[in-house]
């Protein structure tokens, strides 16, 4: 767990790095750097669209399976990465 929380505070230690967010399976957040509402606004979207994301991939190529995305917009660049129990975000401002 200690490797886990070192990781993490070396991601949150990024420039740029605006808040990072840990869900567990059942989409909840179980740790955050952002507020409650937008903590939860982000995990229950994210879920979803990492979800609709794998099953995507895993139609075009039944053996294959989503290990990363990256989503980039005026304001933000989002980071997902999926695992078997959790889910790793990542919110960062873009570089220009």
């Amino acid at each position: 767990m200690a490797e886990v929380e070192e990781t993490l505070k070396r991601i949150e230690a990024y420039k740029g790095v605006i808040g990072t967010i840990v869900v567990n399976a059942e989409g909840i957040p179980i740790r955050t750097t952002l507020d409650n509402s937008t903590t939860v606004q982000y995990a229950r979207l994210l879920r979803q669209l990492a979800m609709i994301a794998r099953s995507t991939v895993r139609d075009i190529d039944p053996q294959n399976d989503l290990t990363f995305l990256r989503i980039r917009s005026k304001k933000h660049e989002i980071m997902v990465t999926p695992e078997n129990d959790y889910l790793l975000i990542v919110i960062q401002s873009p570089c220009d």
